[in-house]
C-alpha cells in the first residue's frame, strides 16, 4: 500500500508504508477479473464518447461525495494525520448515487440515461480529486504551519523561528494558493501517459483495484454484489451517524463525554489508553492492513507507555522545571523530534529503494526495446487491444500539456512570491525546472510498487530551501517550497492512477482529465471552507485538545532543523533522533531482507511515529477495527472480503457526516447539556 492509509494522502499515505499486495486489490479477489473484462469487452461496441462520460448528475453527484469526503479527511487530518484509503468508497458511492437516482426518475415514469461504468470512473475520479486537496493541500502539516499558534509552539525564542514569520490562514489566499499550484501537476505527465501505461504496462495496484472494482458493478453478477454492499453501507451508516448524534448529548464540556470514557481506569487514561468509540478510527482500522494497526499500537506503547513517562521523571536534569510540557525546550521537544526521526528514517530509506528500484526497472526495460514487437502484440488478447486502441485514439495534444504546463508556471512564477516575500521568484523557476522529472520518478514508482513517495520530495524541499533561504525567510520559503514540489509531484501521480483506471474501464483520458481539472477546482474552494469550519468551530492546534494538527507542528521544526541546525534540539534528544532514525532504517531492512512471511510482520516505522505525538487512543479504535476484521474472516471469509469495504466505509461517512451539523451548532455556541466526566475518588 501507499504510506498513509490512503494513496492521495499526505501524512501517512499509509500506502508507502506497506509494501504489501494493496488491501484493497486483495478485497477484490472474490472477483475473477478476466471474466470482468470480458464482459466488458462485450460492452465495447457500446462505449459512449467521451463527452457524453461527463455528465451533469455525474457533477452533482461528485460534488455532494467530494464534499462530504472532504469533511471526513479534513477531521482526521487535523487529528491524526492517518486518512485511509477512500476511493474504493468514492467508487461504491458513485455507484448508490446514481442508481437511486435513476431508480427514482423509473419510479416517476421519466426515462434517464444508462448508468455506464465510464461515468461511474469519471464521478469516482472527480470526486476523489476533490477530498485529495483537503489531504494534500497542507491544512494539517505545511500550511497550517505557517500560523501564529504553531509559530509560538515551535518557541519564539528559537533562533530559526524568525519574529514574525507566521501567516495567519485566509480563505481568500489559501484559495488563491490551492489554485496556483494544484493544476499544474495535472499536465506534467500527460505527455507520457501512452509510454507508462501502454508501453511499461506499469500496474498502479490502486488504480487497477477501483477500476476491478467498477467493472464488477456494472455486470449482472456485479450488480447483485453492489446490492448487498449498498444495503451494508446504508445501515451501517445510519447506526454511526446516530451513535456520534447520542455522544453530543454527553460531550457538555472539557474531557467530556464518551470519546473520554476510561476504559482501562483513570491511570491508563492519563496516558492516553483508552478506547474513545470512534466510529470513524474503527473503520479506518478496518480498511487499514493489520500490520499498520499492529504498528500503531507499539508506537504508543512504546511512547506513552514507556518513554514519556521516563522522561518526564527527568525534569529538572534534561530540561528546567520551569517549562512546561508544550515547550519544545521540555517534553514537547522529544515527542516532536523523536516523530521527525522515525518518519524521516523510513522516508529516506523507502525514496531510495524506490528511487533505485525505478532506475533498474527503466534500464531492464531499455535492454528490452529491440524484442520482436510483432509477436508481443499477437499476444494481446481482443480487449486488451480494444483498450488501448481507445486510450491512444482519445489522445490530448502534446502542444496543449507543454503550452498549458508553461503557462500555469509562469502564473505561480509571478503570483507565489507576492503571496509569500520569503519565497524568491527564482524558486519557483527551479521548483518547475525539476518538477517533471521529480514527477515522473514518483509515478515510475508508483506505478510498480503503489508506494507515493511525493510527501519525501517535499521535505527534500523544504530542508533545502530552509537552508539556502536562511534564518529571516527560511522557516516560511521552506514550508511553501515544500508545498510546490509535494503538489506537483504527488498530484501527476494521482493522475496515472486514475488514468489506468480508466484504461481498464473504457474510459476516455480526455474525459479523466477533465473531471480530474473539475474536481480538483472544486477541492480548491471546499477544501479551504472546510477548514475553516473546524477552524473557527474547534481548538484547531492544542496539542491537549481533540483537534492537534500534529503534522503542523512537525513540518515546522523540519524547517526550523533546516535554518539552525541541531541547536534546535532540547538536551540528550540528538542522541534519541539518532538511534530512532537507525531503528526506522533497521526494520525496514529486516523487513525487506526476510522472508515474506516474517517480512510482512515487522512493524512499520512511520505508522509506530503517529501516536508518539497524538496519543494511543485512536490506535486501540483501530485495532479494534482489525480485530473485528480478523473475527469476520475467520467466521466467513467470502462475505467479509465482500462487506468490509462497504461497512467500514458506513462507520466512517457516518459519524463524519454528523461532523457538519456539530460543527455548526459549536459555531452557533450551542454546547451539549450533560457533561459526562470520571473523576478520581
Amino acid at each position: 500500500m501507499k504510506t498513509y492509509c490512503s494513496r492521495r494522502n499526505e501524512t501517512i499515505q499509509l500506502e508507502a508504508m506497506d509494501t504489501e499486495e494493496p488491501k484493497e486489490k486483495k478485497e477484490m479477489e472474490g472477483l475473477n477479473l478476466e471474466e470482468l473484462q470480458e464482459e466488458a469487452a462485450e460492452e465495447w461496441k457500446r462505449v459512449p464518447p467521451w463527452t457524453r462520460q461527463i455528465t451533469l448528475r455525474g457533477l452533482i453527484a461528485s460534488f455532494v461525495i467530494g464534499v462530504i469526503y472532504s469533511v471526513i479527511a479534513m477531521k482526521l487530518n487535523l487529528t491524526t494525520g492517518l486518512v485511509p484509503n477512500l476511493n474504493v468508497s468514492a467508487a461504491l458511492l458513485a455507484f448508490v448515487f446514481i442508481r437511486s437516482w435513476t431508480k427514482l426518475l423509473q419510479k416517476a415514469g421519466i426515462v434517464s440515461t444508462p448508468f455506464t461504468r465510464q461515468e461511474n470512473t469519471v464521478i469516482q475520479t472527480c470526486a476523489v480529486a476533490c477530498y485529495s486537496i483537503s489531504l494534500g493541500g497542507g491544512f494539517g502539516s505545511y500550511l497550517l504551519g505557517l500560523n501564529k499558534k504553531t509559530y509560538e509552539q515551535a518557541g519564539v525564542d528559537t533562533a530559526g523561528n524568525a519574529p514574525g514569520s507566521y501567516k495567519e490562514p485566509g480563505l481568500g489566499w489559501m484559495i488563491g494558493f490551492l489554485f496556483v499550484v494544484s493544476f499544474v501537476g495535472l499536465l506534467a505527465l500527460v505527455p507520457l501517459r501512452k509510454i507508462m501505461i501502454i508501453d511499461y504496462k506499469l500496474t498502479y495496484p490502486s488504480g487497477t483495484a477501483t477500476a476491478v472494482l467498477i467493472n464488477g458493478f456494472h455486470t449482472s453478477r456485479g450488480d447483485k454484489m453492489a446490492k448487498k454492499q449498498v444495503r451494508g453501507f446504508l445501515k451501517f451508516f445510519s447506526m454511526s451517524f446516530l451513535w456520534g448524534f447520542f455522544q453530543w448529548f454527553y460531550s457538555g464540556g472539557e474531557q467530556c463525554g464518551f470519546s473520554q470514557f476510561p476504559t482501562f481506569g483513570l491511570k491508563a487514561w492519563k496516558q492516553t489508553f483508552f478506547f474513545d468509540y470512534s466510529m470513524t478510527y474503527v473503520g479506518a482500522g478496518m480498511i487499514c492492513s493489520h500490520v499498520v494497526n499492529f504498528s500503531l499500537i507499539l508506537g504508543a506503547v512504546l511512547s506513552w507507555g514507556i518513554m514519556w513517562p521516563l522522561i518526564s521523571g527527568l525534569k529538572g536534569d534534561w530540561f528546567p522545571m520551569t517549562l512546561p510540557e508544550s515547550s519544545m525546550k521540555s517534553l514537547n521537544g522529544y515527542k516532536v523530534f523523536i516523530s521527525i526521526s522515525l518518519i524521516l528514517g523510513d522516508g529516506l530509506y523507502n525514496f531510495l529503494k524506490i528511487l533505485l528500484f525505478t532506475i533498474r526497472s527503466i534500464h531492464d526495460r531499455m535492454n528490452k526495446r529491440n524484442l520482436n514487437t510483432a509477436a508481443d502484440q499477437s499476444s494481446k488478447s481482443l480487449d486488451e487491444l480494444q483498450r488501448n486502441e481507445l486510450f491512444v485514439r482519445e489522445r490530448i495534444p502534446l502542444w496543449v500539456a507543454c503550452v498549458g504546463y508553461a503557462f500555469l508556471s509562469i502564473i505561480s512564477i509571478i503570483i507565489i512570491p507576492l503571496m509569500f516575500p520569503q519565497v524568491k521568484w527564482y524558486y519557483v523557476v527551479v521548483a518547475y525546472i525539476l518538477a517533471p522529472s521529480l514527477g515522473f520518478c514518483n509515478a515510475y514508482g508508483a506505478g510498480l510498487t503503489d508506494m507515493n513517495m511525493a510527501y519525501n520530495y517535499g521535505k527534500v524541499a523544504l530542508f533545502v530551501i530552509a537552508a539556502v533561504a536562511g534564518k529571516d525567510s527560511g522557516v516560511v520559503a521552506g514550508l511553501v517550497g515544500c508545498g510546490l514540489i509535494k503538489s506537483i509531484v504527488s498530484i501527476s501521480s494521482d493522475l496515472m492512477h486514475d488514468l489506468k483506471s480508466a484504461h481498464l474501464t473504457h474510459t476516455s483520458p480526455r474525459s479523466m482529465l477533465l473531471s480530474q481539472a473539475v474536481g480538483t477546482a472544486m477541492g480548491c474552494v471546499v477544501a479551504p471552507l472546510t477548514f475553516f469550519l473546524f477552524y473557527k468551530a474547534f481548538d484547531v492546534g492544542n496539542p491537549d485538545g481533540e483537534f492537534k494538527a500534529p503534522y503542523a507542528i512537525i513540518y515546522r521544526n523540519m524547517a526550523i532543523l533546516g535554518v539552525e541546525g541541531f541547536s534546535a534540539l532540547p538536551r540528550h534528544c540528538l542522541q534519541l533522533c539518532y538511534g530512532f532514525f537507525s531503528f526506522a532504517v533497521g526494520l525496514n531492512l529486516v523487513r525487506d531482507l526476510s522472508p515474506p512471511k516474517y517480512g510482512r510482520l515487522v512493524p512499520l516505522p512511520m505508522a509506530m511515529a503517529v501516536p508518539f505525538l497524538v496519543g494511543a487512543y485512536f490506535a486501540i479504535d483501530m485495532c479494534v477495527g482489525s480485530l473485528i476484521v480478523f473475527a469476520w474472516h475467520k467466521l466467513n471469509s467470502k462475505k467479509a472480503s465482500l462487506m468490509v469495504p462497504a461497512v467500514a466505509s458506513g462507520l466512517i461517512c457516518g459519524e463524519g457526516l454528523w461532523i457538519l451539523p456539530s460543527s455548526i451548532l459549536a459555531l452557533a455556541k450551542v454546547k451539549s447539556p450533560i457533561c459526562m466526566k470520571f473523576l478520581a475518588t
